[in-house]
């Protein structure tokens, strides 16, 4: 119960911290470029899938 709880507030603290950082401009480009890369990987990530899902799919409609 006691681990449940420091999570809590550790999460609740990482949410006040990173509102704080988020309202200075430094803070607003390091959340932008953390956010467009984020976005790079998980679209990179989705190509990737799609692209192995078709190989596969070709690949049954051969055998």
């Amino acid at each position: 119960m006691k681990n449940l709880l420091l999570l809590v507030v550790g999460v609740g603290l990482g949410f006040v911290i990173a509102h704080q950082i988020n309202n200075t401009p430094e803070g607003k480009r390091f959340f932008e470029d953390v956010d467009s890369r984020a976005k790079e990987f998980t679209g990179a990530v989705a190509d990737g899938y799609k692209s192995r899902e078709s190989e596969l799919r070709a690949a049954v409609a051969d055998a």
